[in-house]
């Protein structure tokens, strides 16, 4: 007897389209603000300039965190038909994601460190020199946020647009965020952030002679990315732990058992995220009226966002089976 064919019955675990144009411009945001980076680096130490120092030690941290990010979907992209994977590469920018959250909670420490530091100790600050570098780092900022933006509107603009109501899911946030591009894009926007304060606070030392203010900025700045990073490892954190059994889908799966199915009652269900507003499903049915798999699917099938659905149905009338232990031998 021939085993049968089971190529058409076959289906692609790949749920994550990828994005093509956020890969790149996060490479060309890596290229960018490394350079910057240095400029600012290196200036900060030579003007005495807390707020200007702390300003590139966040850009060297974003640099590193950008290259993390952009290695994430190099990696996600190379090892999308690999096997070993059962529900596909998207995890590996949302862990990408996470470790760039991890990154900005150091820095947000280190910065808070030096500026406290700088509070006690004040050191002559060359403003005439530093407010024009902190000028131009905040320039290649929104350059780098333009560039990552634009690939964010290009994530949103290929998501399927079915909708059932429920635009946002349970942490606020559009079903189809990339959290590897947010987290690229909030380390750049921390950056002008910090530029910002950074301006803020030579120009006050310049022209009001507030030498405090410096590294009061950067303490603010400190408690700034710091709420940023916990948003965004919450945020990944819940996606890496499969903390998604409070998504809108899951009530959507309940409500088609109830409506379509009223012979039907759940006995077990998992719900995770396998790509950006894509979901796998393993639901359990107990019911006293026939019923197969492919029916159940077919109302599932409403609610794109279910990307893989694995059925188990029970029947309530069928005899039980008994299960006996093997005795155990010493």
């Amino acid at each position: 007897m021939t085993r049968p064919d089971p190529a058409p019955f076959q289906h692609s675990h790949q749920f994550n389209e990828g994005n093509p144009l956020a890969e790149k411009n996060t490479l060309r945001a890596v290229v960018i603000t490394a350079i910057m980076m240095v400029v600012e680096i290196v200036s900060g130490y030579a003007l005495n300039s807390m707020a200007l120092l702390a300003d590139g030690w966040h850009m060297s941290s974003h640099a590193l965190a950008l290259g993390v990010s952009a290695g994430a979907y190099v990696l996600a992209r190379r090892l999308a038909t690999d096997r070993r994977f059962a529900f596909g590469t998207w995890k590996i920018e949302v862990l990408g994601g996470y470790s760039s959250a991890l990154l900005l909670g150091v820095v947000a420490m280190l910065m808070l460190v030096q500026s406290v530091e700088h509070l006690v100790h004040p050191a002559l600050i060359h403003y005439d020199q530093a407010i024009p570098i902190a000028v131009v780092g905040l320039l290649v900022n929104l350059l780098c946020a333009w560039l990552l933006q634009d690939g964010h509107h290009h994530d949103h603009d290929h998501g399927h647009g079915h909708d059932h109501g429920h635009a946002r899911d349970h942490a606020g946030h559009g079903h189809h965020h990339d959290l590897n591009l947010r987290s690229a894009y909030l380390h750049v926007v921390a950056d002008a952030a910090t530029s910002v304060l950074a301006i803020m606070a030579l120009l006050g030392g310049k022209f009001l002679n507030i030498g405090w203010l410096d590294p009061v900025m950067g303490i603010v700045g400190a408690v700034l990315v710091a709420q940023w990073a916990v948003s965004l490892i919450k945020q990944s954190g819940r996606i890496l732990l499969d903390a998604d059994m409070d998504a809108p889908v899951v009530e959507e799966v309940r409500e088609v058992v109830a409506d379509k199915l009223p012979g039907a009652a759940i006995t077990d269900l998992h719900v995770w995220r396998v790509g950006k507003g894509r979901y796998a499903c393993i639901l359990g049915l107990v019911t006293d009226k026939p019923l197969t798999p492919a029916v159940v699917r077919g109302y599932l099938a409403i609610h794109e966002e279910l990307a893989h659905v694995t059925v188990e149905i029970a029947q309530a009338n069928a005899p039980a089976t008994v299960f006996f232990p093997s005795k155990q031998h010493a």
